[in-house]
């Protein structure tokens, strides 16, 4: 076989991959800038020894990552994500591992409720999100409102201890087949700005749930995720910038307390060539001094 025949059978082998979805990597350094940069660390110090013993330990899983994100680079289609109507799954629950990228939380891991919650695989390979949503509030004179339960992706990473995020701005569309308890779910999807003061901004969104033994698939442009700081809703809203994805939620959360189960069978991304919008909130300016932005 000739130089030209197994060029040609390796082009057909990486078109013919299975779609997955990349997060960014601009630059393939072991070394990059830390954005906190000027402030004081709060890790504690370790001595040359023990960084090395350390970092030898982690070599093996790091090297591992490292070859997963050259093979990805070598394999990426840029095409990709402009294939329109056809859902890219972003997580899926099939094997344990899948799991290890979440992470769940609740009022009482800060002692300011009695709630709980779990994220747990069942037979069939979906997660379920369940747990219970305790309203009563602590009487230590600092918390005033209770009842929350949470689960977030853990921060993305590459190899070697390097930041990164998901890249979706080919996307214009959440894509989630679930069965729920006919609860209300609130999505939370982080987008880091690019300066330090835009690092805790969330967009926000209702999740609606019909309950009984049906599954839903649930398409929700992201021109309806409303903008919100520290928990706060803003009054200058803006569409969310979908280049810098930090992570992604789902919260439990009402004024009804009591048991909730949520089923994931996944949690994909769309492109829809039929919706135009761009954001869903009409925002208009107002003389200064009556609303302050």
């Amino acid at each position: 076989m000739n130089n030209i025949s197994l060029f040609r059978n390796c082009c057909l082998k990486i078109l013919n991959r299975s779609r997955s979805l990349h997060t960014t990597n601009k630059l393939s350094l072991f070394w990059e800038k830390d954005d906190r940069g000027g402030y004081p660390s709060t890790l504690p110090q370790q001595g040359i020894k023990e960084k090395m013993r350390s970092g030898l330990a982690e070599m093996k899983e790091e090297i591992k990552l490292w070859c997963h994100e050259m093979k990805e680079n070598l394999e990426s289609d840029p095409q990709i994500l402009f294939r329109p109507e056809e859902v890219d799954v972003a997580w899926r629950f099939k094997n344990p591992e899948s799991l290890e990228k979440w992470i769940a939380t609740c009022d009482s891991d800060y002692n300011e409720g009695f709630s709980n919650c779990t994220l747990a695989r069942n037979m069939y390979g979906n997660a379920v999100f369940s747990g219970n949503i305790n309203l009563r509030v602590p009487k230590d004179g600092r918390v005033y409102r209770a009842g929350y339960c949470n689960i977030k992706t853990k921060p993305f990473r590459r190899s070697f201890k390097r930041e990164t995020y998901l890249n979706w701005i080919g996307y214009n569309t959440l894509v989630m087949k679930i069965r729920g308890d006919g609860r209300t779910y609130l999505l939370n999807i982080g987008a880091r700005g690019y300066y330090d003061v835009a690092w805790l901004d969330q967009y926000h969104y209702q999740l609606y749930t019909r309950g009984g033994p049906y599954w839903q698939i649930a398409k929700i442009p992201f021109s309806k995720f409303y903008f919100s700081s520290k928990g706060r809703i803003q009054d200058d809203q803006h569409p969310l910038t979908l280049n810098k994805i930090s992570s992604f939620g789902i919260s439990a959360q009402d004024r009804h307390g009591g048991r909730f189960n949520l089923e994931i069978d996944y949690i994909g991304l769309e492109y829809d060539p039929k919706h135009v919008e761009e954001f869903a909130y009409e925002m208009y300016k107002v003389d200064k001094g009556i609303v302050s932005v």
